[in-house]
């Protein structure tokens, strides 16, 4: 069956793998986040994830600490949920590998581009850890950088909301969603998409943003089949 996209880069949050729990991994969600990616590589989608950590760590909450070491314990946070997301896919039957940004050889492989591309072209499922392996980057600004550096169709960006918003709408009844956006649209408008520095990655590196809900993982397949979902966020 044809797809829409070739390759894309999944930008998960570490909430995400959380569950109605809102803290650690609850493995249920992640089976079926993995169930969903698993149906897409059998499309003949090529896949790339990257993960947050804030199910476990949020280095901006962290009182005094100093942020360097913070965001540290952050990326650490991101590889546990890497090699969670990876054991799941591998039960599944799926073929995966685990790259992360710091080094760590006795868990996972170094990031490497060239590696990850062949990867990909294989058709194994690649997992980013460690964000980009600097503090004071997100984990939004990783999946940006990864994108750009194995030419990414598309990042999907899986939330908690089903597309970009003017404002909250968990807050504002009249809130009101786009269908479209252009990333210079939200930088001037400072939408909730990601923050300012990825948001200018992917508007620079020409890469289109793809925001959907995840409540419901099949979301990830229709996103893949090129249904019309969520918020596309593309510079004209």
């Amino acid at each position: 069956m044809d797809t829409a996209f070739n390759r894309i880069l999944l930008k998960l949050s570490g909430e995400v793998l959380a569950g109605a729990n809102g803290h650690g991994i609850d493995f249920e969600t992640v089976d079926r986040v993995c169930s969903a990616v698993k149906d897409c590589c059998e499309l003949g989608t090529e896949i790339a994830i990257v993960v947050g950590g804030g199910n476990f760590w949020r280095g901006r909450s962290s009182g005094n600490m100093d942020r360097t070491r913070a965001d540290h314990m952050g990326m650490l946070a991101t590889t546990m949920n890497s090699l969670a997301l990876a054991d799941s896919l591998e039960q599944m039957g799926v073929d995966v590998r685990v790259q992360t940004a710091i080094t760590m050889q006795q868990v996972a492989e170094p990031y490497i581009r060239n590696r990850a591309v062949r990867h990909l072209e294989k058709k194994r499922v690649v997992i980013f850890g460690c964000g980009t392996g600097n503090p004071f980057f997100s984990t939004d600004t990783a999946a940006a950088l990864r994108a750009a550096e194995i030419n990414a169709d598309v990042i999907f960006k899986a939330t908690n909301v089903d597309g970009v918003y003017d404002k909250d709408p968990n807050k504002f009844a009249d809130a009101k969603k786009y269908d479209k956006l252009t990333h210079t649209e939200v930088l001037k408008n400072n939408l909730a998409v990601m923050d300012s520095t990825a948001a200018s990655l992917c508007r620079d590196n020409k890469i289109d943003i793809l925001v959907f809900n995840l409540n419901d993982p099949h979301n990830i397949v229709k996103a893949i089949k090129g249904e019309q979902i969520g918020t596309l966020v593309r510079e004209d």
